[in-house]
């Protein structure tokens, strides 16, 4: 967010900061299958923070149902359920820096000792050149997770020679999952066989150049309180029914968790439900990010009030669904789905282990 521990300075003294988050999403499992009494939630908060610190940002504020505890973050936010671990970060952090400390500190404190899946993407930066180590290059990433993990996965969606593109790797079952080293103790060498995934979603949808009018609720001169912010924009109304913990940066930039208050059947007893959204609204850098793995029944409509929302020229969305989900970004159709005002300037779809994976770019049109 802008005017956090991340604010950046360009050679030219003016002002930057960069929206664009780095997700890593990270699942735990037991190479015995005896996982009844492990939970990610039992690492103490001080280790947390100390997770955070190598992270380079802040817990800002937390809150938590049966089924998740969600952390709003100086730059983002974390979500912790049973045996996953999300992870989402804006500005200069460096969140894989804090892998062989997370994978250390779930060993000792949570009972489990196998990494089941490993998924990091990130939107191309505005200015990676303001990045730090290993985060300058996607290449230099792919490369950092290689070297702990065995058998990953880099793919690049979207167009190379274009400004716009997403990055992911991934690590999945029935490989290699740690690689131990001199450097790295304790980071046990394992492979999975088959393993029971729950039906699982994540939409995530990507906004650039916002519409500048409705970017003044998220400067604290205009809406001086989150709640003020959350209410007048209409974020409390995209999915109903959420546990709301939201923050405004001062001068300006807001993020925001949501958890569900009622767990919907087909979420109850694994990772529960949230949204999150985080807003840099300066006209010359903007960016606001939208995930969920709340259910829908449609989520093209879904999408049309989130684009609504905040007026983008150019969106990004992701949609993850397992196999055992079996749902797609538009109900009944293995297409993505259009939308008035804009065009689809890219689609890729493609099947990864236990998951289908939509990409679309999307331009407002004329652009």
């Amino acid at each position: 967010m802008s005017q956090s521990l991340a604010t950046m300075i360009s050679e030219n003294n003016s002002h930057f900061f960069e929206g664009v988050e780095k997700l890593m999403e990270v699942w735990f499992t037991r190479k015995d299958g005896m996982t009844s009494n492990c939970d990610l939630r039992k690492i103490p908060r001080s280790q947390l923070e100390a997770i955070m610190n190598q992270v380079k940002c802040e817990i800002i504020s937390t809150t938590s149902t049966d089924e998740l505890d969600a952390y709003v973050l100086s730059e983002s936010s974390m979500f912790i359920s049973p045996h996953r671990f999300i992870l989402k970060t804006c500005g200069t952090t460096t969140p894989l820096c804090c892998l062989p400390l997370l994978i250390s500190l779930v060993h000792e404190y949570t009972g489990y000792d196998t990494v089941q899946d490993l998924y990091y993407s990130r939107k191309n930066f505005k200015r990676p050149e303001l990045q730090m180590a290993p985060h300058r290059t996607f290449e230099e990433e792919a490369e950092i997770l290689d070297r702990i993990f065995g058998g990953g996965r880099a793919y690049c969606m979207g167009s190379v020679n274009r400004a716009d593109c997403w990055y992911l790797y991934t690590v999945s079952p029935g490989r290699p999952r740690y690689r131990p080293n001199a450097a790295r103790q304790n980071l046990p060498h394992s492979r999975v066989g088959k393993v029971h995934r729950e039906p699982d979603q994540t939409l995530e949808v990507l906004m650039m150049d916002l519409d500048p009018e409705k970017m003044k609720c998220f400067y604290k001169d205009i809406c001086p309180t989150a709640a003020e912010a959350t209410k007048k924009s209409g974020i409390d109304k995209l999915i109903p029914g959420m546990i709301i913990d939201d923050y405004q940066f001062d001068p300006c930039g807001y993020s925001m968790n949501g958890l569900m208050r009622s767990i919907p059947v087909s979420l109850r007893g694994y990772h529960g439900g949230y949204m999150t959204i985080h807003i840099t609204p300066e006209p010359a850098f903007s960016y606001v990010s939208f995930e969920t793995n709340v259910p829908q029944k449609s989520y093209k409509d879904l999408v049309a009030k989130v684009v609504a929302t905040f007026g983008p020229k150019q969106f990004v969305l992701t949609f993850f669904t397992s196999v055992e989900t079996g749902s797609s970004i538009e109900d009944g159709s293995c297409s993505v789905p259009q939308y008035a005002d804009y065009d689809v300037d890219d689609i890729q779809i493609c099947r990864l282990q236990g998951y289908d994976l939509t990409y679309a770019l999307y331009n407002r049109f004329p652009s």
